[in-house]
């Protein structure tokens, strides 16, 4: 796909034409070095409590398993990022990429005997929903993506904190903005109180 604007119809029949393309050769190492870490770490934590071994069999399980499956997602996510309605590529991003993922995940998690599995999809869930919607918004920003345009990691890092402040007043704007609209919907008149 182009640097320009395409509809999510057309980045979902691209990578329905070319897989290969998009999750192999366009695989995003950033997003597979970021994700694969901070997953270990969440399967850790979560897995301590059933013991040291357990916490460490969960982060290495998960470690091996981001670490490939990562970079795939995060191409399809890097993909959505150029998609138009942004609305309607975030909905894609946020639905259909982490179910197909944490459905894997789970069924890699339960065949390496993860001792506290629930927990544990369940708080990276919680994190995809976060992660996600902010390498969106990133990556719509030329951050944390690969191939034309790319930075090096070193130089997204820097980036981060503004971006991250950027991504809290987008947010913000976009609540103040909803309870605005919803507040103009239960009073149609400017004499309301």
């Amino acid at each position: 796909m182009s640097a320009a604007r395409v509809t999510v119809w057309q980045v979902l029949a691209g990578i329905l034409r070319h897989p290969v393309r998009h999750m192999v050769t366009q695989w995003n190492w950033k997003s597979a070095v970021v994700s694969a870490a901070a997953r270990a770490l969440i399967f850790l934590v979560a897995n301590l409590p059933a013991g040291v071994d357990a916490g460490l069999r969960a982060m290495l399980t998960e470690l091996m398993f981001r670490g490939i499956v990562s970079g795939a997602l995060g191409s399809l996510t890097q993909a959505f990022s150029r998609a138009s309605p942004p609305r309607d590529a975030a909905l894609v991003a946020l639905i259909v990429l982490p179910a197909i993922a944490h459905t894997a995940e789970f069924f890699v998690h339960r065949q390496a005997g993860t001792a506290r599995l629930g927990p544990s999809v369940i708080a990276s869930i919680g994190f995809s929903v976060v992660t996600t919607t902010f390498n969106l918004f990133a990556m719509r920003r030329g951050a944390l993506i690969v191939g034309p345009g790319k930075q090096s990691l070193a130089s997204d890092l820097r980036r981060m904190p503004a971006l991250m402040l950027g991504f809290a007043a987008s947010i913000a704007r976009a609540l103040t903005s909803r309870r605005r609209r919803s507040r103009d919907q239960s009073c149609p008149t400017r004499h309301c109180i």
